[in-house]
């Protein structure tokens, strides 16, 4: 079993991508561990001095001007988690539910929060056992951290809520019981440590950054394969074009789609069929490298927030412990709108090439991709399918961090919405991923309509890799099907691993 080292600094997106899919387990290192409790004995003193110190010695948001002594602290923690566990909602699937307890892990270990060590061992342990805290998707604000989801992950620790053990629901208690993890007593500063934070939303967005790097990769090769389709004009994307224009994402792109249709005898030259191309063909470089240099830029900011602390109040080594606002979600809520948007352009473009794919108005390919029309339909429903996604993403692409309403009595006045940008954009990413598989499908198709041609290095993987899975569709089948083999490609990485093997893709 591999094991990832955490101490709240060098966590990656790689990092996170293991503990959701492959099952790693984590564990603290012997400096995490010493600063974490070099941190508890500040709140130990503050308890035991009895001084006035928010979210340790007080009541919460409005509350804050409401002492607690300290007999009542395990009191106010416990009642922290269970008064906001109210989200609602379809569960958050357990791939995320395992990263949102990793970040919440790895936050806690930099030793700024104030928890006891066997609390945070708790988390871990849960984590590496399997035992998967069933957390509604809806009910944050981004702001204040994501309280109520983080509350529902905090329950089974506290024997309370539901829980996911061994592929089975059941009482928070019993998966604890089971996994032969003690429950814990929250004491002071706790429960606030274990739900102040951006967690839910950078977890979310996470897993969808992973996923939108896949499709950065995958964009280019449906790409070359339409262009190869349709006979495309390789001129533009001659790296001297991007060089006057040079954009990391242009270059890159360009580069790839070189690369991609190497030794290709389907590209043609400026004047040899045409002058010019549309530009869902031309442009792929300027609109694909735009989404790959958003999409860089957003992985900056995630790897940042994944190793930052974002709960409050934020205990120091000095024994200043600062009410701050470093829970607020507004950098993870401008960044997932980003990434949605980003994404969204990829199926938007990959739609409008499957359409001059099998629209006999705008190539020289049969109609709709079949020998016999009109006894057969072919390709003409699935472009109406990929339209609709296109569609939906064009909705859900409106920014969730332009709104804000305020809670806890005007107190907590501006909110991010950035777990609902965060889930936005992994919808938009599943979307796209489906664009991108319906235009991978057709382009292999409109490819079997030509002979005597010689696909590139590593549009011919691509193409080889399609075919092991899905015949030339000779006549009406039920297409879904073909369709969700050919998504699983994308979803398993399978058709990247096999084309890398040729052409090295950049982003």
């Amino acid at each position: 079993m591999k094991i990832i080292n955490l101490n709240g600094r060098d966590l990656t997106l790689e990092d996170i991508c293991n503990v959701a899919f492959n099952n790693y387990e984590v564990c603290l290192t012997d400096e995490a561990k010493e600063n974490v409790n070099k941190s508890r004995i500040i709140v130990d003193d503050i308890v035991d001095k009895d001084k006035i110190v928010y979210g340790i010695t007080t009541g919460f948001g409005k509350f804050s001007n409401v002492n607690i002594t300290g007999e009542q602290c395990k009191t106010l923690q416990k009642n922290l988690i269970l008064s906001h566990s109210c989200g609602t909602g379809e569960k958050f699937p357990k791939e995320i539910v395992r990263v949102i307890m990793l970040l919440r892990a790895n936050a806690l270990s930099k030793g700024y929060s104030g928890i006891r060590l066997n609390t945070l061992q708790t988390l871990i342990d849960m984590l590496n056992k399997k035992v998967h805290p069933l957390i509604p998707e809806k009910g944050s604000l981004g702001a204040s951290g994501d309280l109520a989801p983080l509350s529902h992950m905090v329950l089974p620790m506290l024997g309370e809520g539901e829980a996911e053990f061994n592929g089975i629901i059941m009482t928070g208690k019993e998966a604890m019981e089971k996994a032969g993890i003690p429950i814990v007593e929250l004491v002071a500063k706790e429960g606030l440590a274990l739900i102040n934070g951006t967690q839910v939303m950078t977890a979310v967005g996470s897993i969808a950054l992973c996923e939108a790097i896949k499709l950065l990769k995958i964009s280019d090769i449906a790409a070359s394969l339409t262009m190869e389709a349709l006979r495309g004009i390789k001129d533009a994307f001659d790296p001297r074009v991007q060089a006057v224009r040079p954009h990391r994402g242009q270059i890159n792109t360009a580069k790839n789609i070189r690369d991609l249709t190497e030794n290709s005898t389907f590209v043609t030259r400026q004047g040899e069929l045409r002058t010019q191309d549309a530009y869902t063909l031309r442009c792929v470089p300027q609109v694909h490298g735009a989404s790959k240099d958003a999409i860089n830029y957003i992985r900056e900011r995630v790897e940042t927030e994944i190793n930052s602390v974002t709960d409050n109040p934020i205990v120091f080594e000095n024994g200043d412990v600062i009410s701050g606002g470093n829970f607020h979600g507004q950098p993870m809520a401008l960044s997932f709108d980003f990434l949605g948007i980003a994404v969204a352009e990829l199926a938007n473009i990959s739609e409008r090439r499957l359409e001059r794919l099998i629209n006999y108005q705008l190539n020289d390919l049969p109609p709709f991709l079949v020998k016999k029309g009109g006894l057969n339909s072919g390709f003409m429903i699935t472009q109406y399918a990929a339209a609709s996604l296109v569609s939906e993403n064009k909705i859900l692409a409106h920014p969730a961090s332009v709104d804000s309403i305020p809670s806890s009595a005007n107190q907590e006045d501006h909110v991010s919405m950035g777990t609902i940008a965060a889930r936005k954009s992994l919808s938009i990413v599943k979307n796209t991923r489906r664009v991108l598989a319906t235009e991978l499908m057709a382009a292999c198709q409109a490819i079997d309509f030509r002979e005597g041609l010689k696909l590139g290095k590593g549009t011919h993987e691509a193409y080889k890799t399609i075919r092991d899975k899905i015949s030339f569709i000779e006549e009406d089948k039920i297409m879904y099907r073909e369709l969700d083999k050919c998504e699983e490609l994308l979803k398993s990485g399978k058709i990247l691993i096999d084309v890398e093997k040729k052409s090295k893709l950049e982003i």
